[in-house]
């Protein structure tokens, strides 16, 4: 097992060009990789329920088995857990699994009932960073999620903490929306599939500041793969709170959001340094 921390960030329009141009990425990219996903539940989502996710990836001519947890953290940063293993072929490692504490404690029906639920496609583009303080990994993801006939495009930017200080993380993410189209985002790309799959999608019960921002950047999530303006509404109302609570720049992002092109460098840079100052 390990822990992942990494921080997910969604660019907008013109992002992936603008991100391609940054000093940091500008000595030409690490690996490129085309990632083939299966994302596995039963019938009645107990993995969802139990915020697990599990999926095989075929990568080139091998497959790898994950489990992950959901992460704790928002403002699109997140630490989680994290089991992944070689498999020989694309059939699931059941009694690998088995043997996993987030399994073991679902029980033997749940494991038998696993099926393929839904798939991602994507290309991935890696660069390494050694910065003064960490060991990052950035991650450029295009590609789209498929579900009941249903998809949606995926393009956003992982950063991952290999070594080092993960207050990296947003160091990073604060230099590349300097110019980069941004945001954080909280949805897990299991999460999108679930609500894509489903049709519908949830945001939790806030009952802290930290909790107000996560249900904003959900609701933008969900605003992106729906193009439902009532999802921006949820986010504006979630940002509100924060405003009220005296927090400056989510009153800057509510009159961003009565804009077209809501999704701009100033809207990135100031969502980011609101979502620092609120996570743990």
């Amino acid at each position: 097992m390990s822990h992942e921390i990494e921080m997910k960030l969604a660019l907008g329009e013109m992002g992936t060009e603008r991100l391609l141009q940054h000093p940091f990425l500008r000595g030409g990219v690490d690996g490129a990789q085309r990632l083939a996903n299966t994302y596995y539940d039963t019938p009645g989502g107990e993995l969802e329920t139990a915020r697990v996710a599990l999926r095989l990836r075929r990568r080139d001519d091998s497959w790898v088995q994950t489990l992950k947890t959901s992460g704790e953290g928002s403002g699109g940063y997140s630490r989680r857990r994290e089991w992944e293993w070689p498999v020989a072929d694309g059939s699931l490692d059941r009694a690998g699994l088995a043997e996993l504490p987030p399994m073991a404690a679902l029980g033997t029906d749940v494991l038998a009932q696993l099926e393929p639920r839904f798939t991602t496609d994507f290309e991935r583009r890696l660069w390494c960073l050694e910065l003064a303080e960490a060991t990052i990994e950035v991650a450029l993801d295009q590609g789209e999620i498929r579900a009941a006939g249903r998809r949606v495009p995926i393009c956003e930017l992982e950063l991952e903490l290999k070594d080092g200080d993960p207050q990296a993380l947003w160091s990073l993410a604060l230099a590349f929306a300097e110019t980069v189209p941004l945001r954080p985002a909280d949805a897990s790309k299991a999460a999108r599939g679930s609500a894509l799959l489903s049709g519908h999608w949830k945001l939790p019960e806030e009952s802290g500041e930290s909790e107000w921002l996560h249900r904003a950047i959900l609701a933008l999530d969900a605003l992106t793969d729906t193009g439902n303006d009532g999802w921006k509404a949820a986010a504006r109302e979630a940002l509100q709170m924060l405003g009220e609570d005296g927090h400056d720049e989510a009153g800057r992002l509510v009159a961003m959001l009565d804009q077209d092109d809501w999704l701009s460098v100033d809207f990135g840079r100031t969502a980011l340094k609101l979502a620092h100052r609120l996570t743990p």
